[in-house]
């Protein structure tokens, strides 16, 4: 009866240290999770800024496309202009030389 409980006595220790191990274990993994999460919401929140700014620059993008477009269409009115221009003082050039 005494070597039963002793071997009892035994079986329990070695369950509480295999019960200590465990839980120490677990916790080493909790924190792991908690560092992984901290880091996660950090990267969450990098991810969410970068999508703004690139929102941002999209439309600083499509307004100076739309200047250059415009700058572009001027300069051609202008180009026509002058070639008129031009035209007008040759044929008013043209007469005088005659």
């Amino acid at each position: 009866h005494e070597q039963l409980l002793k071997m009892m006595e035994e079986r329990m220790m070695d369950v509480e240290q295999k019960l200590r191990l465990v839980k120490r274990l677990l916790q080493e993994k909790v924190n792991q999770l908690k560092e992984q999460l901290t880091k996660n919401t950090k990267a969450d929140a990098m991810v969410k800024d970068l999508y703004v700014e690139n929102a941002q620059l999209l439309k600083a993008l499509e307004l100076t496309e739309q200047r250059q477009r415009t700058a572009e269409r001027k300069n051609y009115l202008l180009e026509e202009k002058i070639a008129n221009l031009n035209r007008i003082v040759k044929n008013l050039a043209s007469p005088a030389f005659s």
